[in-house]
Parts: C-alpha cells; structure tokens; sequence
C-alpha cells in the first residue's frame, strides 16, 4: 500500500534510520526491534479508552480479547480490540495449512515442531522479546489439527486433544 504522505522505508532499521533523520517524524518498527534498541514510544489510547504501553501484557491482553472462535482460518486483524489492557495495533503470526495435505509427512514434522513450540517456546519467546500466543488460543489451534487436518497421526492428534482439555 502506498501512503499519501510521508517516506517510506524498509525493514525495521531502515524505518528506525529513516524516523531518526526526519525531524518531527513518527515510524512504526516491531516491539522486539524497539526494545532491543531503547527506542521512544508513546502510550495510544485503546478501544476502552484507556492509555496503555506497548509491552508483552498488553499483546497478549489483546490476542486474549479477540473472538478467534468466530475467525475462519484464525484470520483476525487484531486493531482496536476491546480491554482495558489491550495495545490498539498488535499482530499475530501463524502458519497456514492444508486440510487435505499432498505430503503428510512433512505437515506432521511442521505440526510435531509446534507443538514442541507451544509447549516449550514460550519463555524462549518471550526473552528474545517475543510474545506467545495466549494459553486459551494455543488450545483452540490445537484442537483445529485434530477437527479439521486429515491424515495426522494419532499420537499428534490425541496429544492436541490432551492439550485442549487442559
């Protein structure tokens, strides 16, 4: 998308480089990026109309607040959810699978991998100033694998389900 205004520049660096050179000018780079950097950031008014920070706690209050039952392929924008404690403009990442997979076996290594992940990758996520999906969604997801992926084998289907009834 091109923007009416402003500069545009690439990548977090380049956005960062670009918003320090331009005198009054406002860049949008990741959390971990502006962390990592000790780079200014401004508190936003959120759909509660509450100020909050950008931190871990208000990511996950967002992801946390959002109706991910009622997203079809977890496709949801996360602006402007609703809570107290939710940043206005946070993101999440998944991977996209086939219901029917052509090569099961490299889908069941992908599947085995994040699983792995929500069950350890948490705290490793969270130190390289990353946020983890909230516990709740992470058993949805799950339990997604065993309703609607055909062909996965049953120790990974069973410990998804183990892991929604946790």
């Amino acid at each position: 998308m091109q923007w009416p205004v402003g500069i545009g520049a690439k990548g977090n660096e380049g956005v960062a480089n670009m918003t320090t050179e331009t005198d009054g000018a406002i860049g949008y780079v990741e959390y971990a990026y502006a962390k990592q950097n000790k780079m200014s950031y401004t508190l936003l008014v959120n759909k509660d109309g509450k100020s909050v920070a950008p931190s871990a706690d208000t990511f996950q209050a967002a992801a946390s607040n959002a109706d991910w039952a009622h997203a079809p392929g977890y496709y949801l924008i996360l602006t402007n959810q609703s809570g107290v404690k939710s940043w206005p403009i946070t993101g999440a990442s998944f991977i996209l699978v086939y219901a029917a997979p052509q090569d099961l076996a490299a889908t069941t290594e992908a599947l085995k991998f994040f699983n792995w992940a929500y069950k350890n990758g948490g705290q490793m996520a969270a130190e390289l100033d990353y946020v983890p999906l909230p516990g709740a969604l992470i058993k949805q997801v799950r339990g997604t694998w065993k309703t609607e992926i055909k062909g996965i084998p049953a120790a990974l289907a069973d410990a998804a389900a183990a892991a929604k009834q946790r």
